[in-house]
């Protein structure tokens, strides 16, 4: 009987005459758990293992793969991590390791764990953040504005949805009002600044994007305050932050694409430029138009 093995680096697929027990027994102990992760991605491309299927047990896959149980046990570890499946104990139908999707937060475990293990250099993340936000922004209004067209449209045949298809800003806009608290530290404040950054690529519903943002979320947060020390005036410069997010929120709001994209990206690039963390950020191409938007306070602020 063939068998085909992908493997997560190389992902390449061979066929061998030999039986899987046989050409895993010969693996140390360091490879085994890979073969069974493996097996088990193998499956899954396949369609022979969907969401909602049940693996099978760890006793079955480890006679099937010629290895020993803990090889097993920390393949469906990883593949936990990896959001793939979920464990549970005892019996019945939800016990045992259950396909499920979850990408999100598979994706997001991933980047967050390289993070953490050797970093991402700064100017790596402000490029990446001004490659993606303005777009994530720029979607976000597009959307709005065609959902309004389409509320419009309802409303002139008697038949009008309130805020059919619109993103939901309700999280993203708690998160200003969240903000806008007295007493806020430094560390307290940006680690709200980028949660709204994650909010905002929630709410455009792509799944990719917001477990990208979720995954650089601990990265942004670091390097942003690390940058504390390096401002002119923490005062000063979370007051202008506080008002470029609500500008951002309310260019969103109203469906001006362009100017949404500009202003993400105006407000990346110009923290970025303050924090003088690794020199100068690349040149915005179209600066921000400038309106008024209200606070959580109830104060006008021309931004």
């Amino acid at each position: 009987m063939s068998h085909i093995v992908v493997g997560p680096q190389d992902a390449v697929a061979s066929a061998t005459a030999a039986s899987p027990s046989a050409s895993a027994a010969s693996l140390p102990p360091s490879r085994a758990w890979r073969t069974a992760l493996e097996n088990i991605e193998a499956r899954l491309l396949s369609g022979e293992l969907e969401p909602g299927d049940h693996l099978p047990s760890e006793r079955q896959l480890a006679a099937e793969l010629g290895v020993a149980r803990s090889s097993v046990r920390e393949a469906i570890r990883v593949l936990e991590v990896l959001g793939l499946v979920r464990t549970a104990t005892g019996s019945g139908p939800s016990a045992g390791a259950i396909i499920v999707s979850s990408p999100d937060g598979g994706l997001s475990a991933v980047m967050r764990l390289h993070v953490a293990a050797q970093g991402f250099p700064v100017a790596d993340v402000v490029e990446a953040r001004l490659v993606v936000e303005p777009a994530i922004a720029a979607h976000l209004a597009t959307t709005t504005a065609a959902a309004h067209e389409t509320t419009a449209a309802a409303h002139d045949r008697h038949a009008a949805r309130s805020g059919s298809g619109a993103p939901d800003l309700a999280r993203a806009s708690a998160l200003l009002d969240a903000m806008d608290a007295d007493g806020l530290t430094p560390a307290e404040f940006l680690a709200l600044d980028a949660r709204f950054h994650v909010a905002l690529a929630e709410a455009s519903g792509n799944t990719v994007l917001s477990a990208t943002m979720a995954g650089l979320r601990d990265s942004i947060e670091g390097y942003v305050l690390a940058a504390v020390p390096n401002l002119p005036s923490w005062v000063q410069t979370s007051a202008r932050l506080r008002a470029e997010h609500r500008a951002i929120v309310h260019a969103i709001t109203t469906g001006d694409a362009m100017d949404a994209a500009a202003r993400v990206r105006a407000h990346v690039a110009a923290y970025h430029a303050e924090s003088r963390l690794t020199g100068s950020p690349p040149a915005t191409d179209h600066p921000p138009r400038r309106h008024k938007t209200r606070s959580a306070r109830g104060t006008d602020r021309v931004v």
